[in-house]
């Protein structure tokens, strides 16, 4: 298991993915997947240009130790790319490197509160990510119901207060049909896996529970854009 980057180059700013504005970049193919980091952990930012290429280095730094997590993730990064024609052209790396990042909360690493969306948006506050990259990652999913049964939803409103946009949206979407193995599914099934998962009395479970009309409505959202718009 990669050891954490020490703290002064872990609190280096994240100069790549500090732009609100980032360009627009083809829709990709599938990801390759990669579990293995033999030079140990990354720092960011790397040598490029690219704020997809960066949050994919975190995301594999933070996250590669944990096969299944970051199938998913990988998944998840592929159906963005697809759902990135349902969002302003400077909006696209945005929507991919927030799907790369959305599950970073998840690594040891990163635990603080144990609510991945917050712990892994405070981790790109303080690295430097840009403010709205921040606030995707903390609000995916509809995050902020789960805040509310965690007693988190204030922290979580006032540090990273959601936007109402197609790219949020797109993001939720690219979760809610990428199961738990990367692979692309209903939405459907997504939330009968995550019942399935996380037994009646946790969080989790409940928290879609309460969540799933809007997280379905989102989905319908996203599908009807992606049937009105012209392939880029």
């Amino acid at each position: 298991m990669p050891a954490p980057a020490p703290a002064s180059q872990a609190d280096q700013p994240m100069t790549h993915l500090a732009s609100d504005s980032p360009r627009a970049c083809p829709v990709r193919s599938s990801p390759a997947i990669s579990t293995q980091n033999s030079r140990g952990p990354t720092v960011w930012p790397v040598a490029t240009t690219d704020v997809v290429s960066d949050a994919k280095t975190e995301a594999q730094r933070l996250l590669s130790v944990e096969l299944q997590r970051w199938v998913h993730v990988a998944g998840v990064a592929e159906a963005a790319a697809v759902a990135s024609r349902t969002v302003a052209d400077g909006d696209t790396e945005l929507l991919i490197a927030a799907a790369w990042l959305h599950d970073i909360g998840y690594s040891e690493q990163l635990r603080g509160t144990g609510f991945h969306p917050l712990d892994g948006a405070r981790h790109l506050r303080a690295a430097g990510a840009s403010d709205r990259l921040c606030r995707l990652v903390a609000n995916h999913t509809s995050a902020s119901v789960e805040a509310d049964a965690r007693g988190l939803a204030r922290a979580l409103a006032e540090e990273f207060p959601p936007e109402d946009s197609p790219t949020a949206d797109a993001l939720t979407y690219a979760d809610l049909t990428t199961g738990a193995h990367g692979e692309p599914t209903t939405v459907e099934d997504r939330l009968a896996d995550i019942y399935d998962r996380y037994p009646p009395g946790h969080v989790v479970h409940e928290s879609i529970r309460r969540a799933e009309p809007d997280l379905i409505a989102t989905v319908r959202r996203v599908e009807a854009r992606l049937a009105a718009a012209q392939p880029r």
